[in-house]
């Protein structure tokens, strides 16, 4: 019976999403043990501040560069406003109530004719220009008192002082630009005193606030190209220490920046040839020993084939060598999960429907789980290969089916293995993982091989910045490998 390879909507398995939904998992499970200084003050401060401020590089230069600019600004502002504005106000009010008491004064020693009005009025507007006429009848009904106004708390204030026992009214806001002051002298007789307001206020507060608020934007602009062009040689370093972990290609990278930026820069240059040099260099000798050894074993089996005997010690001296064949394949492939491979788009459904197909001859259902298109950006070829080992264990060691799922979430590539075998026990299972490994007592996981399917998956997967854990599998009942690669 061929196996069914299905193709379906991926359904997240539970407690996969859970992991990875955060981007962050603890394939171990261990807790970190209690410092002392938990629960402090100060570890409640920096608890906060991981919590609240933003998680980028980039960010956070901006807000210790904006937070001390808006600081300064709002201390500076209180400041004017506490010392100067208030200081300013208070003392163009006294001067303009002192006026209006000096004029009303004039008024009260001098003969109460029209003669006097007019003398008065001429003589207060060409010398003082505060805006005064004589006017008949009675003041306005008293207006309301404006919310948070200083003008009008500071006239109020000196012109009962300096006038004393004479009523008043008083608008500041109903003529636009100008303080409107009416003083009944009389029965009959008003005092009108229309002056600008900047006889009695700091009008050009707001103009000092334009030019502080104008020089803190330019600042924090030139703050702004500055910071750009100091974090982007970091960002693009961490860009690079990112790809090259993920085994892609690292372009047009350049020690850029400050001094200790390109240190850390060649640093990993340094690094990045290294390892790669290593990886030639181990490729390059086993290409050696594998054709020296397959030579060896070529000239076996061409002497096998010539040589007359027993045919059951002949047929048992092939099996051995085929054997050695083998096992040396093996080998071969462990060493070459390391090496580079170009980075492409590829399918994941498609990959996982081609693993499907190596193992159709087989008994086992094969399922398929996969929504297309579902493009990420692996090295193809090894990805299939430690899906096909993955799933060569499962298929192995299932009873009827195997599943194979892929989603993707946020942050990574989701690859499930699953099967309804009898699984591992959980203490074994970061064991199995270590080359030549078996676990002839419980389960077999490279039956008649190396030990090697693990060790050579893993390292694919760890190739591409990625891991495998080995869960229990809550829908078969067997054991799921659950791949995570990030994107």
């Amino acid at each position: 019976m061929s196996p069914s390879i299905e193709s379906r909507s991926p359904v997240a398995p539970a407690g996969a999403q859970g992991a990875a939904g955060s981007g962050r998992h603890d394939v171990t499970g261990a807790r970190r043990p209690f410092r002392r200084e938990e629960g402090s003050l100060w570890w409640r401060f920096n608890r906060f501040l991981e919590r609240h401020l933003p998680e980028g590089l980039y960010q956070r230069a901006m807000i210790i560069v904006i937070a001390p600019i808006l600081l300064l600004m709002t201390i500076m502002t209180g400041i004017f406003l506490e010392r100067h504005w208030e200081q300013v106000t208070k003392t163009l009010s006294k001067s303009l109530a002192r006026e209006i008491a000096f004029i009303v004064a004039l008024y009260d020693e001098s003969e109460k004719t029209s003669e006097t009005l007019k003398r008065l009025e001429r003589l207060a507007n060409d010398k003082l220009a505060i805006g005064f006429r004589v006017e008949s009848g009675t003041l306005p009904p008293p207006r309301p008192r404006p919310w948070f106004s200083i003008l009008h708390y500071r006239l109020s204030k000196y012109i009962a002082r300096y006038v004393p026992g004479r009523p008043f009214w008083l608008d500041t806001i109903g003529q636009t630009g100008y303080v409107d002051i009416r003083i009944q002298v009389d029965e009959g007789v008003i005092f009108r005193f229309l002056t600008p307001q900047g006889r009695a206020y700091a009008s050009s507060t707001h103009i000092f606030l334009l030019w502080m608020a104008g020089v803190s934007l330019v600042l924090l602009g030139v703050a702004v190209v500055f910071l750009h062009k100091q974090i982007k040689p970091i960002l693009r370093l961490a860009e690079a220490a990112q790809a090259f972990g993920k085994g892609r290609e690292v372009p047009d990278f350049e020690p850029r920046g400050a001094a200790e930026i390109r240190a850390a820069a060649r640093a990993f240059i340094n690094m990045k040839r290294r390892i790669e040099r290593h990886v030639e260099q181990r490729t390059a000798m086993l290409a050696g020993v594998s054709h020296d050894l397959r030579t060896i074993l070529t000239r076996f089996r061409l002497e096998l084939s010539m040589l007359e005997g027993d045919e059951r010690t002949l047929k048992a001296m092939r099996e051995d060598v085929e054997e050695m064949q083998r096992m040396l394949e093996g080998y071969l492939a462990f060493v070459r999960g390391a090496e580079t491979e170009a980075t492409e788009e590829a399918e994941i459904c498609t990959l996982l429907r081609q693993v499907a197909e190596d193992f159709r001859h087989g008994e086992k259902v094969v399922e398929v789980v996969c929504m297309p298109p579902l493009m990420v950006a692996v090295r193809p070829g090894a990805l299939r290969r430690a899906v096909a080992n993955l799933a060569g264990n499962a298929v192995r060691h299932a009873r009827e089916r195997v599943r194979l799922t892929a989603w993707t979430d946020e942050c990574y590539l989701h690859i499930a293995v699953e099967d309804d075998g009898p699984g591992i026990p959980p203490e074994a299972r970061e064991r199995v993982f270590r080359p030549f490994v078996r676990l002839d007592d419980a389960r077999n996981l490279d039956e008649a091989g190396t030990g090697l399917g693990l060790a050579i998956a893993l390292d694919i997967v760890q190739g591409h910045g990625g891991d495998i854990e080995l869960l229990d599998s809550e829908d078969l009942g067997g054991l799921k490998a659950l791949v995570r690669i990030p994107l």
